[in-house]
């Protein structure tokens, strides 16, 4: 037990005044005006705190969860419970964490309660930290589960433009060919080329680096990202593999990289 004085004195121009204590409930435990006054931190400038969603991150249910929706669709709080190994109600305690912090929204339907990220700026800030840590979390030692690390690597969603070996053979080829110029901007040839994958050159085509977490190399994000990834999709080249974020190449999508002279091997 930690013992407070009966009185909390202020002086003030040389005037000794004598104050009665206050005392706040800050969930179950109370603490008097002097305590909160004598541990109060100030900095030299009002910087960003990002200690709180460091703190929020720290988790690895968590994270893992905020790699689930990496995949950029929407998942139930049992189904994220499920890939990150926990109950229901404790993935919903860590699902309210990540709402409050503005890491992830939440959607409610029915009864069922749908999560994804807040947006592009979260997925890229995830990512970008996936580059930074030199650590993975833990697997099972199983057939399974190694078949499903190599798929995420060989080809896998980053929010909404597609990573792994994938998204970089594609970028580099996107490079190769003039489609993207030195600055990421869009070049003529590439507007007539993404023209003929139904991508509107009309729209802002604009490409953006982003770093890839497993091949250390950049696959194409910003708007041009996700318009590719779209067409993916729309075409049928790629089709989601059930529980992850990886993707699977279908054999009209090999085909078209043949065509293209990419090789993901």
């Amino acid at each position: 037990m930690i013992a407070l004085r009966d009185n909390c004195k202020l002086w003030s121009r040389g005037t000794n005044v004598t104050i009665e204590p206050f005392w706040f409930d800050v969930g179950r435990t109370k603490w008097s005006l002097e305590w909160l006054l004598m541990n109060t931190r100030y900095f030299p400038e009002a910087v960003p705190d990002v200690s709180v969603l460091c703190d929020v991150l720290s988790d690895q249910s968590r994270a893992a969860m905020c790699a689930a929706l990496m995949s950029g669709t929407a998942w139930t709080v049992g189904e994220l419970g499920h890939y990150a190994g926990v109950s229901r109600s404790t993935a919903t305690e860590h699902v309210n964490k990540l709402v409050k912090v503005d890491i992830a929204r939440d959607i409610r339907q029915g009864r069922h309660r749908y999560v994804t990220l807040a947006g592009s700026q979260v997925a890229e800030a995830i990512e970008s930290l996936g580059v930074l840590s030199s650590d993975l979390l833990p697997t099972p030692q199983s057939l399974n589960a190694h078949r499903i690390n190599n798929a995420l690597t060989y080809a896998r969603t980053c929010y909404s433009h597609l990573a792994g070996r994938l998204g970089v053979s594609l970028c580099t080829h996107f490079i190769e060919q003039g489609f993207i110029a030195p600055d990421w901007a869009v070049t003529t040839d590439g507007v007539n080329f993404f023209h003929s994958w139904g991508i509107d050159g009309s729209k802002r085509l604009m490409a953006k680096a982003c770093l890839d977490c497993t091949e250390r190399q950049f696959h194409v994000g910003g708007a041009l990202g996700t318009y590719v990834c779209q067409q993916f999709f729309a075409r049928q080249w790629i089709t989601r593999v059930k529980g992850t974020r990886a993707v699977k190449l279908t054999p009209a999508g090999t085909m078209m990289l043949n065509e293209l002279g990419i090789s993901l091997d």
